[in-house]
């Protein structure tokens, strides 16, 4: 099913070319890798916007392949808003940590171009505002502490219309870079979504990503 809807997806950019939007655009789009998250609640594909945030994308991809989210839980759930996932911390769904950790700190990713990005001490990654993508349902974004250039491994998949959350809104100080958004498997989310909770947002039943298999 995902397959097909990957074509489907492919067939619509071709379509689209047809109509006038260039061979150049059609390349880049094609070029993008999806991220098929694998979870107990069934699987979702992200196509991940390496042609617009290198940086973000890669670093996500570099996580995914070495293993590092394999049997880490979503440890933040709020329906109607979000679900968070991402920290080390959370392959134990009790740890009162989870929600804090990242990648080690001096770790290194390589680009497209064939150069590397070092995360700094903290594990964390230049922030990457460049691009105006908003925070619409069943995009994913990169999770910070709130403070410039905090993000690691930690993401969110918007299930609202979280345009509040945008680093050009100025309603509020969030600014939460998105670098995907789901092609395949928004239902799963869904169900992710409606996941019984405790009081602190944390999924009474587990839902764990046993991996995420990147596909180029």
């Amino acid at each position: 099913m995902a397959q097909q809807t990957l074509r489907l997806f492919t067939m619509t950019m071709v379509a689209r070319v047809s109509q006038g939007m260039g061979r150049r655009t059609f390349v880049a789009a094609l070029a993008n890798p999806v991220a098929r998250f694998k979870t107990t609640k069934g699987s979702f594909d992200v196509e991940l916007f390496m042609d617009k945030l290198p940086i973000t994308c890669s670093n996500f991809v570099d996580l995914s392949k070495t293993g590092f989210y394999d049997g880490l839980t979503f440890h933040r759930v709020i329906k109607g808003f979000m679900c968070q996932f991402g920290c080390p911390n959370s392959k134990d769904p009790n740890s009162p940590r989870a929600g804090t950790g990242g990648p080690d700190g001096g770790t290194s990713f390589a680009l497209p171009d064939g150069s590397t990005v070092k995360r700094d001490g903290g594990g964390n990654i230049p922030d990457e505002l460049v691009v105006p993508i908003s925070n619409d349902p069943g995009t994913i974004s990169m999770a910070n502490t709130g403070m410039p250039n905090s993000g690691g491994s930690q993401i969110f998949i918007n299930t609202a219309k979280n345009d509040f959350l945008n680093y050009f809104d100025d309603r509020t100080p969030s600014k939460h870079p998105v670098f995907g958004k789901i092609v395949d498997g928004m239902d799963v989310v869904t169900v992710i979504e409606a996941t019984k909770t405790d009081p602190r947002d944390k999924p009474v039943e587990p839902v764990t990503v046993t991996t995420i298999e990147i596909i180029q």
